[in-house]
């Protein structure tokens, strides 16, 4: 027994083959330029350290505290000694990306000065400036001695997260490699010897 499609069936079917290329591309169009428009609206602003090193791994802090927010506060509050509540009001409530709330916290333990202060100074700068305009005016310039600090630390934030991390020719001849940090960070740091 032979089934032929009816008349009415096959009308059907060709006008949705030849309407069907049509609406795919109307409903493609509209895709395309939410999709422009979302990529205007919101760009990727580079951290601005002036250390292109710092600015790929803030980027990267940004993706991990959207992901783990508590640990990500954990980190600034213990390491850096900057209040849970106050990096947590910095990141919630006024907004800031999280490698703000980082660089604020851990360059200000570098620079040996209050938290509140350097969190002023760039809250004074604005978003457009860099975080290098703002250490200069700290007294911290890009190439600085906290500047190297804010680069360990940065390592240091990953291996607490056991996070992978590339480093730079620099960092690798300063800390070697994930073994080498580890091994380093058993040892006793003031001196005295550990009891087995």
């Amino acid at each position: 027994m032979r089934i032929f499609p009816s008349p009415a069936g096959l009308l059907v079917c060709a006008a949705l083959c030849a309407a069907g290329p049509a609406l795919a591309q109307d409903a493609a169009v509209p895709a395309r330029a939410a999709t422009a428009d979302a990529t205007d609206a919101a760009p990727v602003e580079v951290p601005g350290t002036d250390d292109a090193w710092i600015d790929r791994q803030l980027l990267d802090i940004d993706r991990y505290a959207a992901r783990y927010p508590d640990s990500f506060l954990d980190e600034v509050a213990r390491y850096a000694q900057m209040p849970h509540g106050y990096a947590e009001v910095l990141l919630r409530e006024r907004h800031w990306p999280p490698r703000d709330v980082y660089v604020a916290a851990f360059l200000a333990k570098a620079a040996g000065r209050p938290y509140r202060e350097v969190v002023r100074a760039r809250t004074a700068a604005g978003a457009p400036a860099g975080w290098a305009a703002v250490a200069t005016g700290l007294d911290v310039p890009p190439g600085s001695l906290a500047y190297r600090t804010l680069r360990h630390a940065i390592v240091a934030s990953y291996d607490h997260w056991d996070r992978p991390i590339v480093l730079d020719a620099l960092l690798r001849r300063q800390l070697g490699d994930r073994a080498t940090r580890d091994r380093a960070a058993e040892q006793p740091q003031d001196g005295a010897t550990r009891s087995q």
